[in-house]
């Protein structure tokens, strides 16, 4: 047992493949997860420096990959890698500064630097994206509410609540829409038939969402929600794991935020691109984030190895 409370995916497996589901990095308090997040986001969006933002990335999509699977950070990607570089290609319709002409296109420069600029405006986006990703499948609605439901707990409720209904209700879409589709329903006729069937399973999805809400509503009653002196039970503890883990996450964030302090994270690509700073702190700059950011994605490769190594024993 590695912390307070077991998760309930453990011991999951994937039949034949024996891949274990569990996800180790969700194991630890909700405030580091939270911090440690945060911190991941914010240096991401505050740089534009390529290395540093390279190295997101590739944490991120990791990261998710190890949350997600193989199959479904593939698909994800299908998707991203186009919109990455649709975000670079437009930068240099708008901006035209740069030293480095490549070509004209009607009459406007396109510059090497206003590419290079885009496709880091892309990467940070996308990688962004990818810490969110991984912070909605590890922050789950109790540990948010655990989190911020004193401070504010209406708030949080709502929050929490707005998050889990989503997935829920593209579930519920794909519900009814198989079980159109198997009765028939569907109209193959042409696009008006077609827009008809999905009004029709769109109307019967608002119905059940209205319905669940009532159902929602009177459970929340009956469980006591909104009197005064309820009390609550927390299955999340504090253990010297967590410990190891703030201290790592804030030294290094704090070493990290320092370097960039000094300017050791500042980049430019106008009017042409700075050469990579080689010094000594700049390296350390580069190879602290890149542990900081890879702590999440050797937690779960770890696991990962200790538990092939106990199925092995079995």
């Amino acid at each position: 047992m590695w912390n307070g409370y077991t998760p309930a995916i453990w011991g999951e497996t994937s039949g034949s493949a024996g891949k274990c589901d569990m996800k180790a990095f969700e194991w630890y308090h909700p405030i580091i997860l939270f911090v440690y997040f945060i911190a991941m986001i914010f240096i991401t969006m505050f740089t534009q420096h390529p290395v540093l933002l390279g190295i997101s990335f590739v944490c991120a999509v990791s990261f998710c990959g190890m949350l997600t699977g193989l199959k479904k950070l593939l698909k994800s990607l299908a998707y991203s890698i186009p919109v990455l570089l649709v975000i670079a290609v437009t930068n240099p319709l708008f901006s035209h500064n740069g030293e480095t002409v490549l070509f004209f296109l009607n009459d406007n420069l396109v510059t090497l630097e206003a590419i290079l600029y885009g496709l880091d405006i892309a990467v940070m986006i996308m990688a962004v994206f990818y810490w969110f990703k991984c912070y909605h499948a590890v922050m789950t609605s109790d540990k948010f509410i655990y989190l911020f439901g004193r401070v504010i707990p209406k708030l949080s409720l709502l929050l929490s609540m707005v998050l889990n209904f989503i997935p829920k209700f593209k579930r519920q879409y794909k519900e009814i829409d198989q079980s159109q589709k198997a009765l028939g329903i569907y109209g193959a006729k042409g696009y008006i038939d077609k827009i008809r069937s999905r009004i029709r399973v769109l109307s019967i999805l608002v119905t059940w969402s209205l319905e669940n809400s009532v159902e929602t509503a009177d459970s929340m009653r009956a469980r006591g929600y909104g009197l005064k002196g309820r009390t609550s039970y927390s299955i999340f503890k504090w253990t010297v794991r967590d410990t190891v883990m703030a201290a790592l996450v804030f030294a290094f964030t704090a070493m990290i935020c320092f370097l960039m302090s000094l300017g050791y994270a500042e980049y430019w690509f106008y009017p042409t691109f700075k050469a990579f700073d080689r010094s000594v702190l700049a390296i350390l700059l580069y190879v602290g984030l890149f542990v900081l950011m890879m702590l999440s994605t050797a937690t779960e490769i770890k696991e990962n190895i200790a538990w092939r190594y106990l199925r092995s024993k079995i």
